[in-house]
């Protein structure tokens, strides 16, 4: 899943294959993983998984109600059905090289800097 994804957001609700993320460079992706194996199955050269926070859950559900809504998926309905149990389940799969263009960003927009200059100063690391 998510081979050689450069934007957009994906959200996995089943299982997936093995090198999940293989040549993803951008975009976000969230995987419901209720039994905790989907580690196993992440390339990690490029990606880190993460814990989503308030707000990319608040967009996950809404991305899950929108393929309920359209497919009348049983699993969706069931995943809204118990929010908080499915919910905490997410993990957010980041591309290395996004997180470290995120934080630059955010490093700039706090301290005043240049965004841009800040931004290419971190490609370089």
């Amino acid at each position: 899943g998510c081979e050689y994804m450069t934007g957009g957001r994906v959200v996995v609700l089943g299982p997936t294959g093995r090198n999940f993320g293989a040549g993803m460079s951008g975009g976000v992706a969230y995987v419901h993983d209720p039994d905790g194996t989907f580690p196993s199955r992440v390339n990690f050269e490029m990606l880190s998984l993460e814990t989503p926070d308030a707000e990319d859950l608040a967009e996950v559900r809404e991305l899950v109600e929108r393929h309920a809504g359209a497919t009348e998926s049983s699993l969706a309905t069931a995943m809204l059905a118990d929010w908080d149990r499915a919910a905490g389940s997410f993990v957010k799969v980041m591309p290395n090289d996004l997180r470290r263009v995120l934080d630059a960003v955010a490093l700039a927009e706090a301290e005043g800097l240049d965004v841009v200059e800040t931004i290419m100063a971190s490609s370089q690391k």
